[in-house]
């Protein structure tokens, strides 16, 4: 099974290239960068790091996720933050998993930071069923057209995708390999980043538009 890893990157260039290394060491196939229009050298530093096609998309993970999704030969797609490092063997876990009946499924999350919110959102990996985007979801490309797709929306794509796939799937398999994820944004800001990682799911489920909720985020990669 060919498993496509899928990257959208928006002001990257720092970190795309460590990105597509990884996503290779892990086993992937097929990397696939999506661009959503950067102001640095994010593209040019995908291509010089011998990513297998370089798109650009209109900016937003759900946007970039799909066209990637639709570029892409695999027939187990996998979709990457540009600051997750994979460990290695876990295109192997996907393909084992995968093909064991499973449809879909998500690794637990490391991030490379310490703190108690930092632990509370690591746990939070363990136990969901419905894995948000920094968890690497994979998923075979028949359950992925099953539920049209990734949803072009402007925020919380992730787990309006994973609440589809479970409708029609079940939970998803839990790996129990990590991702190491940056703790990046989460330093720079922890209050307003600890803030929005609980309250934005919370309001999305009420009811409060992606496209609202964007706005108070300031959507990005």
């Amino acid at each position: 099974m060919r498993v496509s890893a899928v990257i959208p990157a928006l002001d990257e260039a720092a970190e795309i290239a460590s990105a597509i290394q990884s996503a290779r060491d892990a086993g992937a196939d097929e990397v696939i960068v999506v661009d959503g229009g950067s102001s640095d050298a994010t593209a040019m530093c995908a291509r010089d790091a011998g990513a297998d096609h370089v798109l650009t998309a209109f900016r937003g993970r759900g946007l970039q996720l799909r066209a990637g999704a639709e570029a892409a030969t695999g027939e187990a797609l996998w979709f990457l933050h540009a600051d997750a490092r994979p460990p290695a063997g876990a295109a192997d876990a996907i393909r084992a998993g995968l093909a064991k009946e499973r449809s879909w499924g998500a690794f637990r999350v490391r991030h490379d930071a310490e703190g108690w919110m930092i632990r509370l959102a690591d746990r939070r990996s363990r136990r969901t069923t419905l894995p948000y985007g920094d968890q690497g979801v994979f998923v075979t490309r028949a359950a992925y057209e099953a539920v049209g797709g990734m949803p072009e929306q402007a925020l919380m794509e992730d787990l309006e995708f994973a609440r589809r796939l479970r409708t029609r799937f079940g939970p998803p398999l839990r790996c129990v390999a990590e991702l190491t994820v940056s703790a990046r944004r989460w330093t720079a800001r922890p209050f307003r980043t600890t803030l929005c990682w609980w309250s934005i799911p919370a309001l999305y489920r009420l009811g409060v538009a992606p496209e609202r909720l964007a706005r108070w985020y300031g959507a990005g990669n």
